[in-house]
């Protein structure tokens, strides 16, 4: 980079905290340093034009978990751990709504439903039968039953004649809300340079030394807020994983509202400017999906058509007007890594899927590791 005097002075000296990734966790740790240090000198570097990854480009679910889930969770996970999981997620939406109020972010409490199909017979049958346990699992959170079976009323096909309704689930305008929070960073004098890529740093114990494409600047701290793009800062324990979407053009008088999730939420739709937007698919090809590569694959691209015409929408005329991907970070837990790597450098990532009710929490909790 060929920078000037002023450049440096202004954008790469006497840097506080520099933050990689101005995604949900990038933009909430910087929030939380400016509220802790309120003089401080904070620097967010993005590779991409917006944020890359899964902030700006996933379906906007105010969720925490299907019913079939969180069964599923409690294969691999203790009690403890599940209900701890749906706990952060819970308070990291709260936690959302509060930084940036309701309207900023378009909150819709539509609810969300599971649907089951017909071939899912097996997980439709084990889901009613645990419903009770789970709903008495989750009750100190909520207070109330979280999933109760409701009919099916929005003329869906080829799935059971129930659903299963969560009445605290909600969509959001995953656009409005990114805007918003980088709103809300610049108003608060916080730095953000796009398309920068750290390409190295050394922990110098007084400082970090920070290379970014053909120049480096010393900064007291670091802090990587990658999610799905950690698999080297975390020694593979964050495994990146490609979310498939498509969009369709405005469909008169369209019926449906809320947020669905079919097959053990490996498929997910919802509506959003009289459209349906649908997304997932990644177990068809868990390997080649496995990627930090956006793009689109034919064989989930048609999955997702399929969807549409034979389930959601039957004996109904659409278009697809956009098709679009982003990087999630998973792992063998679904527990996110808030940790220091180093005396001076921090990484919050692992968000399971769940970034939108738990990016929040994390980005303040990784701000206050420093």
């Amino acid at each position: 980079m060929d920078l000037s005097y002023w450049e440096i002075k202004n954008w790469f000296t006497h840097i506080d905290y520099t933050i990689v990734g101005s995604g949900i966790v990038g933009l909430h740790a910087a929030l939380r340093l400016r509220e802790r240090f309120p003089e401080s000198k904070i620097l967010l570097l993005e590779k991409g034009i917006l944020p890359e990854g899964a902030s700006t480009k996933n379906a906007g679910f105010a969720c925490f978990g299907s019913l079939s889930e969180i069964i599923d969770d409690l294969k691999s996970h203790s009690e403890e751990e599940v209900i701890q999981l749906v706990q952060q997620r819970w308070q990291g939406l709260q936690l959302l709504r509060k930084r940036l109020g309701d309207a900023a972010i378009d909150f819709k409490p539509f609810g969300g439903y599971e649907l089951f199909l017909k071939e899912h017979q097996n997980t439709f049958q084990e889901c009613l039968s645990k419903m009770p346990f789970i709903n008495a699992l989750l009750q100190p959170i909520f207070k109330s039953d979280v999933f109760e079976k409701q009919i099916d009323r929005f003329g869906f096909n080829g799935i059971e004649d129930y659903t299963l309704f969560n009445p605290f689930e909600a969509q959001i305008d995953t656009g409005n809300m990114m805007q918003a929070l980088l709103k809300m960073a610049v108003s608060q004098n916080i730095l953000i340079l796009n398309q920068q890529t750290v390409t190295d740093y050394q922990d110098n114990q007084n400082y970090v030394q920070v290379a970014i494409d053909g120049f480096s600047f010393k900064t007291k701290k670091l802090l990587f807020a990658t999610n799905g793009f950690a698999n080297q800062l975390t020694n593979g324990a964050v495994v990146p994983a490609r979310a498939q979407v498509l969009i369709t053009t405005p469909i008169e008088n369209l019926d449906i509202k809320g947020t669905f999730h079919l097959d053990k939420g490996y498929y997910y739709f919802r509506n959003i400017d009289n459209r349906i937007l649908i997304g997932g698919g990644r177990n068809l090809d868990f390997e080649t999906e496995t990627t930090t590569q956006l793009g689109q694959t034919t064989i989930i691209q048609n999955r997702l058509e399929l969807l549409l015409k034979e389930v959601i929408l039957p004996n109904q005329d659409f278009q697809i007007a956009h098709r679009w991907s982003g990087i999630m970070g998973l792992g063998a837990s679904k527990n996110p890594i808030v940790e220091p790597l180093s005396e001076n450098v921090y990484c919050g990532v692992r968000l399971g899927g769940m970034g939108v009710a738990i990016g929040s929490l994390v980005g303040t909790a990784l701000a206050d590791l420093v």
